[in-house]
């Protein structure tokens, strides 16, 4: 997956991107020219130095994209030049174009814009592998998200919910856990405030999440094994606050739980290929009749990209945002750390107002945590 090189002297303030002269795909690949890109997490974390390309992928950034297909491989079908499509990448979508497996690619859902596509297949394929491969979250089961207002946060929330799981969330203010509300959580507790513990088992009668999703890591150890339902599984997708800590087996045992941890960038090829037939299968359903939207903070040009935002800055944003050459890469405004790595030779994009496409736009009215029935 080649897209661009990067290159310049004088360290990353002064990288250029630029074209590479072979973009003819290999039998199994397909070449999109990239309208947008995501910009995740751990885009960031590789920016810092502390999360490294897996072997054989880019040195930069871009773990998705959306544009349309240019060329393809002898051996893929189902593919023509000008189908809109998203790809699930192992890096380097921050390009002109990239080459990918066509097991990676993915239809654009029927209904959903371009550059908000590219808000979907890094998310929907994590939120997929570990909530329901690894978690096996069933219909009538809880589940509990923690940075329900993120990128995976609030696809796992309409995902749940369309499950017909009874979902609860964590989120940092008021203001972000009600927007987890709109998007059909049951409940939504602010971490300052609140003691998710005491929340989540209160509301359950007792019973505490059958799932959780968690992100935050080694800080939140020992209270998910507190809010975990006998038998429940924790599944720990992130270590925002801390990789260590310590585990207190015999509530693990009493709980009859499970702890599993996960990655899905350096995943074999045969593992993405299978997550990606599931997701279309399950999620795009879910996507093309409005249970499921991407929520995408704002659009960032490509061309604007270099503008730094501060920590405090970052910590006020929410799901994703997008910036692109045509319209504006996808990320939260923590994108813009990324900006280093960047220029580009196209035609800056206008400047486009935030989106928020949820699929919902009031807080739900009835229905504790504890008492919901499943969903069809």
């Amino acid at each position: 997956m080649r897209g661009v090189t990067i290159s310049g002297p004088g360290g990353p303030e002064n990288l250029t991107v630029s074209e590479l002269p072979d973009q003819t795909p290999r039998p199994d690949e397909v070449v999109l020219h990239v309208a947008a890109a995501g910009v995740n997490r751990a885009d960031l974390l590789q920016r810092a130095g502390a999360y490294p390309a897996p072997p054989g992928a880019p040195d930069w950034p871009g773990l998705e994209v959306a544009g349309t297909v240019a060329s393809v491989g002898e051996e893929v079908s189902g593919w023509s030049v000008g189908d809109r499509a998203v790809a699930l990448l192992e890096g380097g979508g921050y390009a002109e174009q990239v080459r990918v497996r066509a097991t990676q690619v993915l239809p654009v859902p029927a209904g959903v814009d371009l550059v908000d596509a590219a808000a979907l297949p890094e998310a929907a394929c994590t939120v997929w592998s570990n909530v329901v491969d690894v978690g096996h979250l069933t219909a009538g089961e809880r589940l509990l998200v923690h940075g329900g207002s993120g990128g995976v946060g609030t696809l796992a929330v309409q995902v749940g919910a369309a499950l017909g799981a009874r979902v609860a969330v964590t989120a940092g203010g008021r203001a972000r856990a009600d927007r987890c509300l709109a998007l059909g959580a049951d409940l939504a507790v602010d971490h300052r405030e609140e003691d998710f513990v005491e929340a989540v088992r209160s509301a359950s009668d007792g019973h505490g999440a059958d799932v959780i999703l968690d992100v935050v890591g080694a800080a939140y150890l020992d209270r998910n094994l507190r809010a975990l339902a006998t038998g429940g599984r924790l599944v720990v997708i992130g270590m925002q606050q801390g990789a260590r800590a310590e585990l207190d087996l015999g509530r693990l045992l009493a709980r009859r739980a499970t702890v599993a941890g996960t990655t899905l960038r350096a995943r074999p090829a045969a593992e993405k290929a299978r997550i990606v037939r599931d997701v279309l299968a399950h999620v795009w359903p879910m996507v093309e009749d409005g249970r499921v939207r991407p929520v995408v903070h704002a659009r960032v040009p490509l061309d604007e990209a270099r503008v730094r935002t501060s920590s405090s800055t970052r910590a006020r944003c929410s799901a994703r945002s997008c910036s692109s050459r045509s319209a504006p890469v996808r990320a939260t405004a923590a994108a813009a750390r990324l900006a280093p790595w960047l220029t580009t030779r196209a035609t800056p994009a206008p400047t486009t107002t935030p989106l928020a496409a949820t699929g919902r736009t009031t807080a739900p009215t009835a229905s504790p945590w504890s008492r919901r029935t499943a969903r069809a």
